[in-house]
């Protein structure tokens, strides 16, 4: 994310810019693009085409993560400016206490995410660093991600069949529910 907040002119420039670029290629890392852009990865997202994916509440933190701990293994990826942490594993069934959202469980994926600075998730469906990727994307109120959930790979790199089915299924689920609740 920025250090400085950028002229409106700069940004404007900045987006077009991006926007651009995704037009031609929706490929790379948000938080790179940010970075050179003087954006914010939630900026950055916003201008991706739109059927890359659509973009669901924060409110629908808990839901989420509760029907991914059905999935199986994914991949849990945290990025900030000093480290890409990848973790493979099974996301466990979480419980809020105490202001977090604690994932317990024996597998390698654990700790209390702070939920309630989840302002809006991303599904998206575009390639990253040129293989497609399903990943669901949760940022935080100032732009920022706080975490990323890839749909998991077999031993030959190839996408889960299954998980790849049922993310296009909560997505779709969520997003007509989302559409409905706003029409109302």
């Amino acid at each position: 994310m920025p250090d400085v907040p950028i002229p409106d002119e700069a940004r404007a420039a900045a987006l077009a810019a991006v926007t651009a670029r995704f037009a031609a290629s929706t490929d790379g890392v948000l938080e790179q693009i940010a970075a050179d852009y003087g954006l914010t990865p939630r900026e950055v997202a916003a201008c991706l085409p739109p059927e890359v994916g659509p973009t669901v509440s924060g409110a629908l933190f808990e839901a989420i993560l509760h029907d991914v701990a059905e999935w199986g293994v994914v991949l849990f990826l945290v990025h900030t400016p000093d480290l890409i942490l990848e973790c493979s594993g099974a996301v466990p069934k979480g419980v809020v206490a105490q202001g977090y959202f604690n994932l317990f469980g024996d597998g390698p994926i654990g700790g209390h995410l702070r939920h309630g600075r989840c302002a809006a998730i991303q599904f998206m469906s575009r390639p990253v660093m040129g293989r497609m990727s399903h990943a669901i994307v949760f940022f935080n109120a100032e732009g920022g991600v706080m975490f990323k959930l890839f749909v998991g790979r077999d031993d030959h790199h190839a996408l889960k069949a299954d998980q790849v089915e049922r993310f296009l299924a909560l997505r779709d689920r969520l997003s007509r529910e989302e559409a409905a609740h706003v029409a109302s």
